[in-house]
């Protein structure tokens, strides 16, 4: 059975992906990842590291990230303990859909997958205790140099977290980032495309 691919209504290159379970009384297998099948799909990366998080407290909040060019990352995310509220913002400068986002739950549950190209800020929030997120990249290590972020608060965003922001669990880094109007043109429209 293949995967079902969904682009986003807002964000068409952010992609929404449920593999297939084939389940018996013993439980269920699924295949997460087919490069063949899902650079059919549209996601031709070449994932190049796994990465894991863990977020033992309800209300916690990772983001919003991103890397720049040239260590600009896709992601291929999903949760594989617990349940998140995953968002996407697009910052690619010029782009139709620039400061829009779009959020969607991933869980162990549902076996979903977000699809986040580069040029997208990006970011979780966790609505169960100790979570646990796996991801694909597409650039090797986390380059602190060319690391940034956005404000996850930033009204100008419109994003409708799960908790009140005082009631979050953040880094002290995380609620220092700048406001989409404060970050500057780090991703032209071509560079996103280019680092995809």
């Amino acid at each position: 059975m293949k995967p079902e691919f969904r682009p986003d209504p807002v964000l068409k290159d952010v992609i929404l992906i449920k593999p297939a379970r084939i389940g018996d009384a013993r439980g269920w297998f699924s295949e997460t990842y087919n490069a063949r099948l899902y650079a059919q799909a549209g996601i031709p990366d070449d994932f190049v590291q796994d990465n894991e998080s863990r977020s033992e407290t309800i209300g916690t909040l990772r983001g919003l990230h991103f890397q720049l060019p040239p260590h600009a990352q896709a992601k291929l995310v999903r949760c594989t303990h617990g349940r998140i509220l995953d968002v996407v913002v697009d910052i690619r400068q010029g782009s139709p859909t620039f400061g829009r986002h779009t959020s969607v739950e991933l869980s162990a549950k549902n076996g979903q997958q977000l699809y986040v190209p580069a040029g997208f800020a990006h970011g979780f929030c966790t609505m169960e205790p100790d979570c646990e997120i796996s991801y694909k990249v597409t650039a090797y290590y986390y380059a602190p140099e060319f690391d940034r972020g956005l404000a996850f608060d930033d009204p100008g965003l419109g994003i409708e977290w799960p908790f009140p922001a005082q009631d979050m669990v953040l880094s002290d880094r995380d609620r220092r980032h700048p406001r989409l109007s404060e970050l500057g043109d780090v991703f032209p429209l071509a560079t996103a495309g280019a680092a995809r």
